[in-house]
């Protein structure tokens, strides 16, 4: 059973897909210490349904310490360019209107609504421009999936314009 569950765990991609298949036999362990015996479902696929909760819980903490490795890692880089957050956010709003103003005005106007309001209003909102589409709710997140996507490349290339033309500048500078 622990081979079969590091099987899975390697297909799920996982680094450590040992330590993973032992906290999942652990656990069944613990259970089968609790109750004495797994009557609901044949013990393989009880075991299948610990690991799935296992992975999930890893994959929750992984993603906790990417986003905290990720903000960490852009700090001294935002430092040392010597941009305040207010610099940089008029820079990113500006990248952001240039590259709206590049999209088509259909995609520029769904994109726009879609992110329009907050919570029940949000969703309203999208309810309607899904119905006014003709679209599903499903096919209308993929669509301003979409255009996010490019919005976010399009923006990513305009700040690295940006920081490129600073750079010389500033290196200009300290030349003369």
């Amino acid at each position: 059973m622990r081979r079969r569950l590091v099987r899975y765990f390697q297909r799920k991609r996982c680094l450590a897909p040992d330590e993973l298949a032992d906290e999942t036999l652990n656990r069944v362990a613990r259970r089968l210490e609790e109750a004495g015996q797994i009557v609901d479902v044949p013990p393989a696929r009880y075991c299948y349904i610990v690991a799935k909760f296992v992975l999930l819980e890893h994959v929750r903490q992984t993603d906790q310490h990417r986003a905290v490795d990720v903000t960490v890692a852009d700090r001294p880089r935002d430092a040392a360019a010597g941009q305040s957050d207010v610099e940089r956010r008029e820079q990113m709003l500006e990248c952001l209107d240039r590259c709206l103003g590049g999209l088509e005005k259909d995609d520029a106007d769904l994109i726009l609504r879609y992110y329009r309001g907050e919570q029940r209003v949000k969703i309203e909102q999208r309810r309607r421009l899904a119905a006014e589409r003709d679209l599903t709710a499903n096919a209308l997140s993929i669509r301003a999936c979409r255009i996010r996507d490019k919005l976010e490349a399009c923006i990513n290339a305009c700040r690295a314009n940006r920081d490129r033309v600073t750079f010389r500048r500033f290196s200009s500078q300290g030349d003369e």
